[in-house]
């Protein structure tokens, strides 16, 4: 099977939503958003080994390889409109590609998100994509809007990710001797992450900053801190005894359970600031977006400009002996 073959028998997508004026198959596709609209865009690139294991399912990594890029257009409010494809394969196998297209194509028609042009070619497993949306001018989640005294949120669940990554590094006992529903439910946090589209469209002119958890909670909030110049208090006993905790993380060994939730990755919720005025615009978006969020700390000008991790109190919380906590690196 030839590249232009590979293309047509896969990856020819006849969504075609309004703001695609032209879609794959030539020189170019022609993109016409909305009048008025600014252009979101993101890239991310997964490596095999790197950012994923080898034995994850074709259809659960064409998933993923779009979610991880929406879930980018959601930290900015954004709309989906279009993304491309280009894909390094170590061989054209027909049945894999089927899986994977099939996988990649159903969260693009689930968000009206058209495959509009991109790349093939040999050689080892790598997926990169760009993703296109938009977002009316001045109302972006960016991550440089925090405010001093607003509230800290985070949607959804963290650690579940990092748990399934652990159960099949074999690294932790109580990872390995997961059961079989649990288990299946943080795998499925692992390898077919929801990005929070909806949320984060709801939360246009509610929140003020946000980004998405994709290195650990830690790591991204600290973006930011630095992007607003802002301290924050992350309240850990708070987190940890909320629903943003699965009962499978907060069942671990404390230093574990605070490695999954704070520094885990792959989790791919929000998290954002807003002000205490709107906590009630932020109940009603998480109930319109259908995605549950939880109050997690404050951000202040608390000094340095860095997470600090807290009681509810604001006294200084003391991390098991040994844990040192950082978001994932990719050259580390």
């Amino acid at each position: 099977m030839g590249e232009f073959e590979l293309i047509r028998r896969h990856f020819q997508h006849a969504l075609r939503p309004a703001g695609v004026a032209l879609g794959n198959g030539d020189d170019c596709a022609l993109l016409a958003p909305t009048a008025g609209q600014q252009l979101a865009v993101s890239t991310d690139m997964l490596v095999e080994g790197r950012h994923f294991l080898p034995t994850v399912p074709p259809e659960a990594l064409g998933h993923k390889a779009l979610a991880v890029n929406l879930s980018d257009l959601a930290a900015m409010g954004a709309q989906p409109l279009a993304f491309t494809l280009a894909l390094a394969l170590p061989r054209a196998d027909d049945a894999w590609l089927q899986a994977f297209a099939r996988g990649l194509l159903a969260l693009a028609d689930a968000h009206g998100c058209a495959l509009v042009g991109g790349d093939t070619t040999a050689g080892p497993l790598n997926l990169c994509l760009t993703v296109f949306g938009q977002v009316p001018p001045g109302q972006a989640l960016r991550r440089d809007a925090a405010q001093d005294g607003d509230d800290l949120y985070v949607s959804g669940t963290l650690g579940d990710a990092r748990l399934a990554l652990e159960a099949f590094r074999g690294e932790w006992a109580a990872a390995v001797a997961l059961d079989g529903p649990v288990w299946t439910r943080v795998r499925q946090r692992l390898e077919r992450p929801t990005p929070r589209v909806a949320l984060g469209q709801a939360l246009r002119g509610v929140a003020h900053a946000c980004a998405d958890v994709s290195d650990g909670l830690l790591g991204d909030l600290g973006h930011i801190l630095a992007a607003s110049r802002l301290g924050a208090e992350v309240w850990v006993d708070t987190l940890l005894a909320s629903d943003a905790v699965s009962p499978a993380v907060r069942a671990l060994p404390l230093a574990q359970a605070l490695t999954c939730v704070l520094a885990g990755g792959d989790d791919y919720e929000l998290v954002f600031s807003a002000p205490p005025a709107a906590r009630a615009a932020v109940t009603r978006a998480a109930q319109r977006s259908g995605t549950p969020v939880t109050r997690i700390g404050r951000f202040s000008g608390r000094v340095p400009a860095r997470a600090h991790l807290c009681h509810a109190d604001g006294a200084r919380f003391e991390l098991p002996a040994g844990l040192a906590l950082s978001g994932f690196d990719h050259f580390a």
